[in-house]
């Protein structure tokens, strides 16, 4: 893996525990954390020493990667097995894409800012997790690509996309932080094959937003 140590992989040993403690039982998730470089994610070497610890930090163009613990807790509420067509809105700087890759997941990520589409691309090329990532506005979704088994939305919706609702398979499901302003809710939806769509509420969380209609 790129540019691991003894001294990381000891550090993502105590974020793993760390986590343990705040909630998180999915073995394969943290397995999954406790195998992955986060701090290959960061472009800044300067933040590279906090890289294990369970907090955000700066990417470019106004985003950030999320916390282990953020991470963990919608990869848990996702319930991904190997296998599944996956999409995740949000690229970023790849890392959570690299969580779902690890498990096995055929991952679809789409991506707004062109900057950290086309450094994401790079990286996670470098370090061979293979994912089919987009250009393109996460409120369209990948058409295309549908039906999803998981939907994953790593920055803050005023509202659930109805296009991300259509791209989801009848027992499917979708994990999604909704509101206007600094917090939101995460919210777990799951198509009743009805029609309609069972909504279960897991608290604040806090994400950059997610805007409509910035590339063609």
């Amino acid at each position: 893996m790129v540019g691991d140590t003894y001294k990381y992989k000891g550090l993502r040993r105590q974020l793993v525990s760390s986590l343990e403690g705040k909630g998180i039982v999915d073995q394969r998730v943290l397995a999954a954390i406790g195998s992955i470089p986060r701090h290959a994610f960061f472009d800044d070497s300067a933040f590279e020493r906090f890289a294990y610890e369970d907090k955000p930090f700066p990417i470019g163009s106004g985003q950030t990667i999320s916390q282990p613990y953020t991470v963990a807790f919608q990869t848990q509420l996702l319930g991904v097995s190997p296998g599944m067509n996956v999409l995740e809105i949000g690229t970023g700087s790849g890392y959570q894409t690299a969580v779902l890759c690890t498990l096995g997941a055929k991952v679809h990520s789409v991506e707004r800012h062109k900057p950290l589409h086309l450094a994401t691309r790079l990286r996670l090329d470098r370090m061979r997790y293979r994912a089919l990532l987009v250009y393109g506005d996460g409120f369209k979704g990948l058409a295309q690509f549908a039906p999803f088994d998981r939907v994953l939305v790593t920055c803050g919706a005023p509202d659930v996309p109805r296009a991300l609702l259509d791209q989801l398979k009848p027992q499917g499901r979708m994990v999604i932080p909704v509101g206007v302003g600094d917090d939101q809710r995460m919210l777990l939806i799951r198509p009743d094959g009805k029609g309609a769509h069972s909504v279960e509420d897991h608290g604040l969380f806090r994400f950059v937003p997610m805007l409509e209609n910035r590339v063609p």
